[in-house]
C-alpha cells in the first residue's frame, strides 16, 4: 500500500527538487522529481508562488524557470528541522 504524503511533505519535496536542481528548475522537472500528479503540483506550487517562496524567471535561453527565493530556502530548512524532530 502506498502511503500518502501530508501537505508539508509535498511542499518540502517541491522545494527540495528546486534546491537539488541548483535552485532553479522548470515546472515539469519539479513535478516529475517530486512524484506529483498535475493537480497536486498546481495546487501546492501556486501557493508557494503566491506567498513568495518560489519566483518565476523568464530566461531567454531556457524559457520560464522557477527559482527558490530566500524565504523558500528558509522554509525548506524549517521543514527539514521538523522532519528530524519527528523521526
Amino acid at each position: 500500500m502506498i502511503e500518502q504524503r501530508c501537505k508539508e511533505e509535498l511542499i518540502s519535496d517541491i522545494l527540495g527538487v528546486i534546491s537539488d536542481e541548483g535552485k532553479k528548475a522548470k515546472k515539469t522537472r519539479i513535478m516529475k522529481k517530486a512524484y506529483l500528479d498535475w493537480w497536486s503540483f498546481q495546487k501546492y506550487f501556486a501557493k508557494l508562488q503566491e506567498r513568495g517562496f518560489v519566483e518565476k524567471i523568464d530566461d531567454p535561453k531556457f524559457g520560464t524557470i522557477y527559482a527558490l527565493a530566500e524565504s523558500g530556502e528558509e522554509l525548506q530548512e524549517k521543514l527539514e528541522d521538523v522532519k528530524k524532530i519527528l523521526k
